[in-house]
C-alpha cells in the first residue's frame, strides 16, 4: 500500500499568508500543516509516501521534510504539479510511484482525530475498488455530499444547493490502481479542473465503492475560519485551552 499527500495549489483563500509560502507549510499549533497528514499515513502503517506539491515554494518541502526522518521513514518521494488542475490531476502524477499497488490519498490540509489504520487494513482485504470516509457536518453544501441507500453510496454531489444528506466526503481516499485509468477518462469541470468527485462516482457506478463514517473530529484548512478551528482542535488535543 502506497501513500500520497496532495499539497499543491496556490492557497488563494489564505492570502496574504500564502504569498510567502505554500499553504501546507503554515503552522497548525506546534507543527507545520503537512506534518499531520503524513503522520496519519505513518500511523496507518504506510511507509512508502509521495508528496505532490507545486507553486513557487516546492523546494521548501524538501528542506523541511528531507527523507522523512522525523516520521521514522527511510525516504519520501516528491513530484511537482504545474498550476491548479484539480485533485484528480494531482493524483495522476503519482501513477508511476503507485504502480500496481493500492493507494491511500490524503489532502495536505486535512486532519482527523485518531487513526485510520483499521479502515486501511479493511481496504487491503477489499478485492477491488475504493473506500471513502464520510463525516456528519452542519454545512454540507460546502462539500461533496454522499447519498446513501442502505449500506451503499449511490451518488456524490459536489457542493449541492440542497444537500440530500449531511454526510460530507472528507479528504482521505483509498483506491486500487484502476484509479489512474479513471483519471484519464475525466473531463475538466466548469472550473477547469479534474474533480475527485468524478473519480469517486466512477467507482460508485462500478459498484466497488465502500465507505466508513469517521469517528472523532475532522478539519481542513481551506479558509481562515477552518485554519483557526484546526489550530484550536489540535491545541485541545495537546491539553491547551484558550
Amino acid at each position: 500500500m502506497k501513500g500520497v499527500v496532495l499539497a499543491g495549489g496556490l492557497g488563494t483563500r489564505l492570502l496574504p499568508l500564502t504569498r510567502v509560502t505554500n499553504k501546507h507549510l503554515l503552522p497548525v499549533y506546534n507543527k507545520p500543516m503537512i506534518f499531520y497528514p503524513i503522520q496519519t499515513l505513518v500511523d496507518a502503517g504506510i511507509k512508502d509516501i509521495m508528496i505532490v506539491t507545486g507553486g513557487n515554494n516546492a523546494g521548501e518541502f524538501l528542506r523541511l521534510l528531507g527523507n522523512g526522518e522525523d516520521f521514522g521513514l527511510k525516504e519520501i518521494h516528491y513530484t511537482y504539479q504545474k498550476g491548479e488542475g484539480g485533485i484528480a490531476q494531482a493524483l495522476a502524477l503519482a501513477e508511476h510511484f503507485v504502480g500496481k499497488d493500492k493507494v491511500v490519498v490524503i489532502l495536505g490540509d486535512n486532519f482527523v482525530q485518531g487513526t485510520i489504520r483499521k479502515a486501511v487494513e479493511d481496504f487491503e482485504r477489499q478485492p477491488e475498488g475504493a473506500k471513502i470516509f464520510l463525516k456528519e457536518v452542519n454545512n454540507p453544501q460546502e462539500f461533496g455530499v454522499a447519498e446513501l441507500s442502505g449500506d451503499k453510496v449511490v451518488n456524490i454531489v459536489e457542493k449541492p444547493s440542497v444537500p440530500i444528506s449531511n454526510l460530507a466526503v472528507i479528504g482521505i481516499y483509498l483506491y486500487d490502481n484502476a484509479v489512474f485509468e479513471i483519471c484519464k477518462t475525466l473531463k475538466p469541470s466548469a472550473r477547469g479542473e479534474l474533480e475527485i468527485t468524478d473519480v469517486n462516482n466512477a467507482y460508485i457506478q462500478r459498484g466497488t465503492m465502500t465507505f466508513e463514517v469517521l469517528q472523532g473530529w475532522w478539519a481542513d484548512c481551506g479558509s481562515f475560519e477552518a485554519l483557526f478551528r484546526s489550530n484550536s482542535l489540535v491545541a485541545a488535543e495537546n491539553g491547551v485551552r484558550f
